[in-house]
């Protein structure tokens, strides 16, 4: 009987600390507002994506790289704001890309601008990262 009992107080002394780690609050942690969890793109994968499906010149490069950093850059400073909810993240960024939008199609040839109304119908998370306001796509391999 005392081997159990002691057993007993012995698992639950090696299983407590797990156990209290896993209930404590983080302290350093991210932040609680809108932002938490949201991944901005990189603005030179971006790029690259653009300079594919929309075959960029290199002149054109520089031009909508310059846009693409603007609107990552106006994006991450509505995302440090807190106590924005997402749906208010979302709200001051679609106007911000929509500008974005416009200032691209500015340097767009007619073809370019066709092909990027294509691009934009279907998903397009690696320009969005996962601050679409869509829910994200399943990853993985679809089952058969």
């Amino acid at each position: 009987m005392n081997r159990i009992r002691l057993l007993a107080i012995g698992s639950m002394l090696l299983i407590a600390p797990a156990m209290l780690a896993q209930q404590t609050a983080p302290t350093g942690g991210p932040a609680k507002g809108a932002a938490q969890g949201v991944v901005l793109p990189d603005v030179g994968d971006q790029l690259k994506v653009l300079t594919q499906k929309l075959d960029l010149s290199v002149d054109q490069q520089p031009k909508v790289k310059t846009i693409l950093q603007e609107l990552h850059d106006a994006s991450l400073k509505l995302m440090q704001d807190e106590s924005m909810s997402k749906d208010e993240l979302l709200s001051k960024v679609r106007p911000l890309r929509m500008n974005a939008d416009k200032k691209i199609r500015e340097i767009l040839s007619d073809d370019q601008k066709k092909k990027l109304d294509l691009y934009l119908q279907g998903p397009h998370s690696e320009m969005h990262g996962n601050l679409s306001g869509a829910t994200p796509p399943a990853t993985g391999k679809p089952k058969p």
